[in-house]
């Protein structure tokens, strides 16, 4: 058979591939999803940041997210040691959106894959990229796909976005992938009907828990709406491996080590096994080359302390199709410079504020007892995930201002 073609074709139909795909079918796009599992299916990242907003909205999905009643979400609260501190997203640098939601992926990515076939968008469910062959000089690349019944078909395409998450299709057949720099950690996790009662708990937040030994790990409580919420733990796979039993066995026993969260879980019905994954940091060399882009996952994933993964993944699917409609609009593209660049550069700021999480120094801030309100915006629109807001001092020179800021809470 002949290969049939298409103008662009997307790996996987997450949220980085359903966004991309509906902003270049408004474009008048010819665009082609291959995804692998059959929605809904479950994935893990629940807590939006506001910044995700933004892109809702202008791949005009904001309605059909608005209307599916999941839990409202206005900001962050962090637990150490029996202290509180919260930040109010509402109350923060950056203009801009300050309130989201915290979903359920399962139902919230099939959501957004609707929302692309509404566009016009063809997402093909159950079928797999085996290989990818690019083009040379414009030439179309040459990819295989697997249908559910096992027999093989080719496409060609005029352009390639990888939106493949953790698959990371084209980093593995192009050699892509380098060694992250942070440590190898695992998160274990699942979903309970959580019992959480009275009025000391806000729903309206995700809760980020210290554990009260070791400052670089850490527990995250995400409310959904009906009574249920994501609960997991993060920490060097070292530390996860000194506990026994089932991946839930683990999970409680490690929750039982922080006296707050185990006592906010009090009632909690554990009724979902957890689950594990390990490694789960990665990067790449490069975020695009001739003929494709990589969005999401499949380009970087940094660590879920702060919830960033989601609104990365908005980012550069609105960054690759602003880039491609001046490409088929007969211009010149920089790729490096439209898109390359401008990613990492917020990425930059949420590794920065990761590493700093891991080694302690922006817990000494967000606990400290004096926090002047206009830096704690500044921090809070950087939470928020306006990372790439460069009227915020903390995002146009994160590392000196936040190693400063550091020292002035810590003597």
């Amino acid at each position: 058979m002949q290969p049939e073609s298409v103008e662009i074709l997307i790996v996987g139909a997450g949220p980085a591939g359903s966004v991309a795909a509906a902003l270049l079918r408004q474009q008048g796009r010819q665009v082609l999803v291959i995804e692998r599992e059959e929605f809904p299916r479950f994935s893990i990242g629940e807590s939006l940041l506001p910044q995700s907003m933004e892109y809702l909205e202008q791949a005009g999905m904001l309605q059909a997210v608005v209307e599916a009643g999941f839990q409202f979400k206005n900001g962050a609260a962090f637990m150490r040691d029996g202290c509180y501190t919260d930040f109010d997203f509402r109350d923060k640098h950056s203009k801009g959106w300050g309130t989201t939601y915290q979903v359920q992926r399962a139902h919230f990515d099939h959501i957004l894959a609707k929302e692309a076939e509404r566009f016009g968008a063809e997402v093909r469910y159950r079928h797999e990229v085996l290989d990818i062959v690019l083009g040379q000089d414009g030439a179309p690349a040459l990819v295989t796909v697997k249908k559910p019944d096992g027999a093989q078909y080719q496409v060609h395409a005029g352009f390639i976005l990888d939106a493949s998450g953790f698959g990371r299709i084209l980093p593995r057949l192009l050699k892509l992938e380098m060694p992250s720099n942070f440590p190898v950690r695992g998160a274990i996790f699942t979903h309970v009907e959580d019992g959480i009662r009275g009025a000391h708990f806000d729903r309206n937040k995700i809760r980020v828990t210290v554990h009260p030994r070791h400052c670089n790990v850490w527990f995250w409580t995400i409310p959904f709406a009906g009574g249920r919420c994501s609960q997991g733990v993060v920490a060097e796979t070292s530390f996860l491996e000194q506990y026994q039993g089932t991946p839930t066995a683990r999970l409680q026993a490690i929750i039982a080590e922080e006296p707050s969260l185990h006592a906010l879980l009090a009632h909690a019905v554990w009724d979902t096994p957890a689950r594990q994954i390990t490694g789960y940091s990665a990067n790449v060399d490069k975020l695009w080359g001739e003929g494709y882009a990589l969005l999401g996952n499949a380009g970087e994933f940094l660590d879920p302390v702060f919830s960033s993964g989601v609104t990365i993944a908005f980012k550069s699917a609105s960054l690759a199709a602003a880039a491609l409609q001046r490409q088929f609009a007969g211009e010149t593209v920089d790729w490096q410079a439209d898109y390359g660049a401008p990613l990492r550069k917020g990425v930059d700021t949420f590794r920065a504020f990761v590493e700093s999480w891991y080694a302690g120094g922006f817990q000494t801030i967000i606990f400290h007892q004096e926090q002047r309100p206009e830096i704690k915006r500044m921090i809070a629109s950087i939470l928020a995930g306006y990372a790439w807001d460069l009227t915020n001092p903390y995002v146009k020179e994160t590392p000196r201002r936040l190693a400063a800021l550091e020292a002035v809470c810590a003597g």
